[in-house]
């Protein structure tokens, strides 16, 4: 069994964070797991991308090819169409629906949903900020979209990668791990009633 996941966003995002926590899962799984990362110009405002393969079998390459990615999780919604030439034909794409404008000709918004729409994948796509702020943390928001990845992830359980966010958030403290604990919990049930 293997699950290659795209994980892409705007540097400072946390989409690195998310990484981290499923690397955890995977490792206390006892999967082989390989990453790749590749960060924008910039610290803040650039393109971020990981890929992340994780496997029951042995894993030659850390890069994920073309039509090759199980699943996008998109920080962005352009930044999820950015790596639509790498998802499988039943490829899933989780994305955010709230644009990072860091361009001048950033496409118009309406347009970024439409062709996200058209897709013949299924695509999740919410308002992950607007979440995370019920949940008590707008910073959370990218664990709010691991939440929402977690049951198309599949190789690792939803619970897995709770335990997981738990250990990754502990040293900051334990209102720190309840906040991110309930902004995870959130995206899953948010992710569970979206109507394709």
């Amino acid at each position: 069994m293997k699950k290659d996941i795209i994980l892409c966003g705007v540097g400072g995002q946390g989409i690195l964070s998310v990484a981290t926590i499923i690397g955890e899962a995977a490792t206390q799984a006892d999967l082989n797991l390989k990453q790749a990362e590749v960060h924008g110009m910039s610290q803040r405002g650039g393109d971020v991308q990981s890929n992340l393969r994780l496997s029951t079998e042995t894993i030659y390459s850390d890069l994920i090819q073309k039509g090759g990615a199980d699943i996008i999780i998109s920080m962005e919604p352009m930044e999820a169409l950015r790596y639509v030439p790498y998802l499988a034909k039943d490829g899933v794409i989780v994305t955010s629906n709230k644009p990072f404008v860091n361009i001048p000709n950033y496409p118009d918004e309406q347009a970024l949903f439409d062709e996200l729409k058209a897709l013949p994948n299924e695509v999740i796509m919410l308002d992950i900020e607007d979440i995370a702020k019920e949940a008590g943390s707008v910073r959370s928001a990218n664990v709010v979209l691991l939440g929402m990845a977690a049951k198309y992830i599949g190789i690792i359980s939803t619970e897995d990668l709770r335990k997981a966010v738990a250990t990754i958030f502990a040293r900051k403290g334990e209102k720190v791990v309840e906040a991110n604990l309930k902004a995870f919990d959130m995206g899953a049930t948010a992710a569970q009633n979206v109507v394709q």
